[in-house]
C-alpha cells in the first residue's frame, strides 16, 4: 500500500508539472495583433497593437524607434537601412550618412550627428542642426530626400538624390 501511495503521489506531481508547463507556454504566446512585454520580475503585460501609436525607448532621446503602422508588401525591412550610405548633396557632390542599429545617425557633410527611425518602410533621420533626410525605396531604387530645418517629412523635399548602401548587411 505504501508503494502505491508513493507511486500515485509521484505520478500526480508529474502530471501537475506537465499541466502547469503547458498552461504557461500557452499563456506566454501573444495572439496575432498583440505584443507581450516581459518585465524583469517575470510578470507579463499584453497590449493590442491597434492601441499602440509608436514605441520609444529612453536611450533614444525620445525619438521613436519605429511607428507601429502596418507597411505595404514589398517594403524593405528596417535592417535594409543599416550601414553607410553614399548620397548626393543636391549640387552634384556626394557625402555619407551612417545609420546605426541603436537609432544613431552620422552625416559626413558638416560632421553632424542625429537620430533615425524606421517609419512606414523608410529611414527618417532628424539631424541635431534641425535638417532632416529620408531614405526611401522607390520602384526598387533607393533615394535620399532632403528637408531643411523647419520642414516635415510630408513637405516637398529640397532635393532628391540617389542613395547607395556601401555596407549592406544580411537582414
Amino acid at each position: 500500500m505504501r508503494k502505491f501511495v508513493v507511486r500515485f503521489a509521484t505520478c500526480a506531481v508529474l502530471v501537475l508539472g506537465v499541466v502547469a508547463a503547458t498552461a504557461q507556454t500557452h499563456a506566454s504566446k501573444a495572439a496575432p495583433g498583440q505584443i507581450v512585454i516581459v518585465f524583469k520580475d517575470g510578470h507579463r503585460q499584453t497590449f493590442n497593437l491597434a492601441d499602440v501609436a509608436r514605441m520609444e525607448f529612453s536611450g533614444s532621446g525620445g525619438v521613436p524607434i519605429g511607428e507601429a503602422v502596418p507597411t505595404s508588401p514589398g517594403v524593405p525591412p528596417r535592417g535594409h537601412f543599416l550601414g553607410k550610405w553614399e548620397v548626393g548633396d543636391g549640387s552634384g557632390g556626394k557625402f555619407y550618412i551612417t545609420l546605426d542599429d541603436d537609432g544613431g545617425a552620422w552625416r559626413s557633410l558638416h560632421r553632424e550627428h542625429g537620430r533615425w527611425a524606421y517609419v512606414n518602410g523608410e529611414a527618417r533621420v532628424t539631424w541635431d542642426d534641425g535638417a532632416m533626410d529620408a531614405i526611401r525605396r522607390i520602384d526598387g531604387k533607393d533615394q535620399k530626400f532632403a528637408y531643411h530645418a523647419g520642414k516635415s517629412f510630408t513637405d516637398q523635399p529640397d532635393n532628391v538624390t540617389d542613395a547607395h548602401n556601401t555596407s549592406p548587411r544580411p537582414i
